[in-house]
C-alpha cells in the first residue's frame, strides 16, 4: 500500500512512531521537522517514488496531506 511506504519513510526520517501519524502532521507539529530534515524526506520520497519535485511543490507543504497531494499529481496512487 502507498500510504505504508510513505509512513514508512516520514517514520523513518522524522524518527516518530508510525502509528502516530496523520494527514494534519506537518512542519508545525512534528518537532524533529527541521529545515534539513525536510530535504531529507524530499530525497527520500523522490528515491522512494521516483519522482521529482519542484522547488514550489517543496515550498508547499504544510502537512502531510499536501505530500499525498503532490504525489497523486504526479500518477502515484495513494491507498487511504
Amino acid at each position: 500500500m502507498m500510504s505504508n511506504k510513505l509512513y514508512e519513510i516520514i517514520s523513518r526520517v522524522m524518527k516518530i512512531d508510525i502509528s502516530s501519524i496523520s494527514d494534519e502532521l506537518g512542519p508545525k507539529t512534528i518537532e524533529n521537522w527541521t529545515s534539513f530534515n525536510g530535504y531529507v524526506l524530499l530525497n527520500e520520497l523522490e528515491t522512494g517514488f521516483n519522482v521529482k519535485f519542484t522547488i514550489d511543490e517543496a515550498m508547499d507543504v504544510e502537512n502531510i496531506a499536501d505530500i499525498k497531494r503532490h504525489l497523486t499529481n504526479k500518477g502515484i496512487t495513494i491507498d487511504g
